[in-house]
């Protein structure tokens, strides 16, 4: 991938990478390891996506700033459990469980992070599983399988087949969060579109999901911060 760097002060560097499926330029910054990503169309001219680029470098700056610091999952840290911060904390368990506001995992620190990971991963499942089935029922319609998975650009996603996908990280958000993903992505069954008839759906399903829609915009990012053995996919 080619890099440039704008003539800021201080100096930023960005990523160039070619798309023949972007319609548009547009810049993105990683919330893993805060690496500022500049889209162009085939057709576009770099030149002209560099001129962009460069238009927003305060506010690449700004959000560069706001980055949140990373966290590793290990005893003694503190990580949101449907939006709640807890301790991680050693205890005589054979897997992690929650215990008066306590995160409690075996006495293994080299197997903190998986113990984690996993008891966030069948938490999600269970959520997605309950609140999918209750949208679904409403809708009158069926979907495939519930996915997991560890993405960066989006919480979920429903297939042509109308197998779901979502986010793992969504079981350290709010709970209603959560909840209004699984009513976003069920409500795909219907309208496999961003249209205001989709729009129709999610709010018959999820009545005020504009907030918990805000909420994934500005504090979203924060799930990102948690840093386990592996690397989140694209």
């Amino acid at each position: 991938m080619k890099q440039a760097v704008l003539k800021s002060d201080p100096s930023v560097r960005v990523n160039l990478r070619r798309s023949p499926r972007a319609k548009r330029i547009s810049l993105r910054i990683s919330e893993l390891d805060g690496k500022v990503t500049l889209t162009v169309p085939a057709a576009s001219d770099v030149s002209k996506a560099l001129a962009f680029a460069e238009e927003k470098s305060g506010w690449i700056k700004k959000q560069l700033t706001r980055r949140a610091e990373p966290v590793a999952v290990r005893l003694g840290a503190a990580i949101p459990v449907e939006g709640r911060q807890v301790l991680i904390d050693p205890g005589p368990v054979r897997k992690a469980e929650l215990q008066e506001g306590r995160l409690v995992v075996p006495r293994q620190p080299e197997m903190v992070a998986a113990r984690v990971k996993a008891f966030l991963k069948i938490s999600a499942r269970s959520e997605f599983a309950e609140a999918c089935g209750r949208y679904s029922d409403r809708l009158a319609m069926r979907f495939g399988r519930i996915t997991l998975r560890d993405t960066r650009s989006r919480w979920g996603s429903c297939s042509e087949r109308g197998d779901l996908m979502f986010s793992w990280r969504l079981a350290m958000a709010p709970r209603h969060v959560l909840h209004y993903v699984a009513a976003h992505e069920v409500a795909h069954l219907a309208e496999m579109n961003h249209s205001p008839e989709f729009w129709a759906v999610v709010a018959r399903l999820f009545p005020g999901y504009e907030e918990p829609r805000a909420w994934l915009r500005t504090d979203g990012r924060t799930l990102h911060r948690y840093r386990f053995e592996d690397q989140p996919e694209q």
